[in-house]
């Protein structure tokens, strides 16, 4: 692609959130372009969060204030390239006027991907949001996780044989992750004293466990969820949430010390309010490109996106793995714009599912191949680390 003129003031590529699909989407765009098309990343930090690896509260709650192996610096990332970083909040986005007001102030786009993630979906559950926790952002995660170390620091002083009840709503591969997670750490090591070991309840509501993934890697799950000591609680909604108490459908009134909810995500109110087609949970109904419908040069891309696989007709999973590949094709097909070359049709491939189980626990399918236990675990750690150091040397994950 021929360099832009240095005399001619041109509006830059603008890419909205530094997550998995926007950081994916202005590397590959820089990669591409030979650095010779000026992109700006803006995101209100200036880190890239490792949200996938948040449900591993006991390792957070360890750490302390020091959260460096769940942070990418971006100024390492995009160091002496063409991407630039603004740092801020996304106000509005006016596509009739190609801009994007950032905290205040305009900013002009020739294309723009909108990758600006999604957060908790409480579903109007009264109390839900004041009165549990959730890991779906690491400010959460680290709450989440000081509540946790709280609880086990005490619980040498709970009455009788009582130990800690932590409930778990959500069914879904955050919920279990986390569930297992937090019956599995070593809590007397996190807190450097006794501690009884937690009961930990993982409520799946209308949905079955892990509903969507294979059968194989879900019977494997149950069965090591059970042998860890998670309580699987099926078929109820939550209905209402107050301190150290959770309402269910039935009636029944679940005590707990801490509560997490890990029951479902929306797209941000600034993408819900936008006048375009939406899907479920106010995501982006995009075309088969990633283009937003009526609005050239502009895509969604990963979470705030809904696209249904014209191959199988399925909705593509909100998983990291599907949001790289979506990144992938949306900046190519933004330099597409710039050129006036045909759009690529977006095609998602499933590599595999591995969901933690637990300290050095898992379970995983690969085709017609299935993983459990320790091999299962070790592997996902792999590929998050894989897809680390990739992330920082600017270069594409080779297993995601």
């Amino acid at each position: 692609m021929p360099a832009e003129p240095a005399t001619t003031e041109v509006a830059p590529l603008v890419v909205l959130g530094a997550g998995y699909a926007g950081l994916t989407v202005a590397e590959e765009i820089l990669r591409r372009s030979r650095g010779e098309v000026r992109v700006v990343l803006v995101d209100r930090h200036p880190v890239h969060v490792l949200r996938t690896e948040l449900y591993e509260v006991g390792q957070i709650a360890s750490a302390g204030t020091d959260m460096a192996r769940w942070l990418v610096p971006l100024a390492k990332v995009f160091d002496r390239t063409t991407v630039s970083l603004r740092q801020g909040t996304v106000d509005s986005i006016d596509m009739a006027r190609k801009t994007v007001r950032v905290d205040g102030a305009d900013l002009g786009y020739r294309a723009l991907a909108i990758c600006l993630g999604n957060v908790a979906a409480y579903y109007g559950v009264p109390g839900a949001p004041e009165n549990t926790y959730n890991v779906y952002r690491l400010t959460g995660a680290q709450r989440a996780a000081a509540a946790m170390r709280e609880v086990e620091r005490t619980s040498g002083g709970l009455p009788g044989e009582r130990r800690p009840r932590i409930v778990v709503i959500g069914g879904g591969s955050t919920g279990t992750e986390v569930a297992a997670e937090i019956a599995t750490t070593d809590w007397s090591g996190v807190t450097g004293g006794p501690v009884r070991i937690p009961d930990v309840f993982l409520l799946t509501g209308a949905l079955p466990l892990l509903a969507g993934f294979p059968v194989r890697l879900v019977e494997l799950a149950r069965r090591i969820l059970r042998k860890a000591g998670v309580s699987i609680v099926h078929g109820l909604n939550v209905v209402r949430v107050e301190p150290q108490r959770v309402h269910l459908e039935d009636g029944t009134v679940l005590a707990c010390d801490v509560a997490v909810w890990c029951a479902g995500l929306e797209a941000p109110a600034i993408i819900r309010e936008l006048p375009v087609p939406h899907g479920k949970g106010g995501r982006i109904a995009t075309e088969p490109t990633l283009e937003v419908p009526g609005h050239p040069g502009v895509f969604a891309v990963g979470d705030v996106a809904e696209f249904a696989d014209p191959t199988t007709g399925l909705l593509v999973p909100g998983t990291a793995q599907a949001a790289l590949s979506e990144a992938r094709v949306a900046a190519r097909n933004m330099l597409a714009r710039l050129t006036g070359m045909p759009l690529e049709t977006y095609r998602y491939r499933e590599r595999g599912a591995i969901v933690a189980l637990g300290v050095g626990r898992g379970a995983g399918t690969f085709g017609r191949v299935t993983l459990w236990g320790s091999p299962a675990r070790l592997l996902k750690h792999v590929v998050e680390r894989e897809y680390s150091r990739s992330v920082e040397r600017g270069q594409p994950s080779k297993l995601l």
